[in-house]
């Protein structure tokens, strides 16, 4: 599929409406799975939660993505919430190497790969798959979960950060 440049007052438009998606401050998650090249990742702040009962997920997929094939027939992946230090690796799987390598992941049974260091992980089974726009939505079941303490790597207005942990809280 070959994109066509868009009109200039189009481009200027959608340049300002992404300016404008940019003001909602996102978490940042490398999402996981199996290729034929071996485990993949992909980082993506259109993570949210969908249900507490079944626990479903969701996750968006550019269909211009060059990693599509895999992530849009991948039946299970797992999604890393990031710790805030780990922005390199963000920044790996948004345009990067993104193959792992061995020493890079683990994985139980036939689940996903899974990357060592996350502030939450959600091991998932695909549920759905729903074509919408220029995006694909995942859902996933989620199968297994852990959950850690520290600071989560944001993304706001094109620019990482962090969000704190209140000390008081559990």
């Amino acid at each position: 599929m070959s994109l066509e440049p868009l009109p200039d007052d189009l481009a200027q438009e959608t340049a300002a409406y992404r300016q404008a998606l940019g003001a909602f401050a996102t978490g940042v998650c490398v999402v996981t799975a199996d290729s034929p090249a071996g485990p993949l990742g992909i980082t993506v702040n259109s993570f949210a939660s969908v249900s507490l009962t079944p626990r479903l997920v969701l996750w968006c997929l550019d269909e211009r993505s060059e990693r599509w094939p895999v992530f849009a027939k991948a039946d299970a992946f797992a999604i890393h919430v990031l710790p805030s230090e780990d922005e390199a690796l963000a920044r790996r799987f948004a345009r990067g190497v993104a193959v792992l390598e061995d020493h890079e992941f683990s994985r139980i049974d036939d689940g996903a790969p899974c990357l060592a260091e996350a502030l939450a992980r959600f091991e998932c089974r695909t549920h759905a798959r729903l074509p919408m726009g220029d995006h694909v939505i995942i859902i996933g079941e989620v199968e297994r979960f852990t959950s850690a303490p520290g600071a989560a790597l944001t993304f706001f207005r094109g620019r990482f950060g962090r969000a704190v942990q209140d000390q008081d809280e559990d």
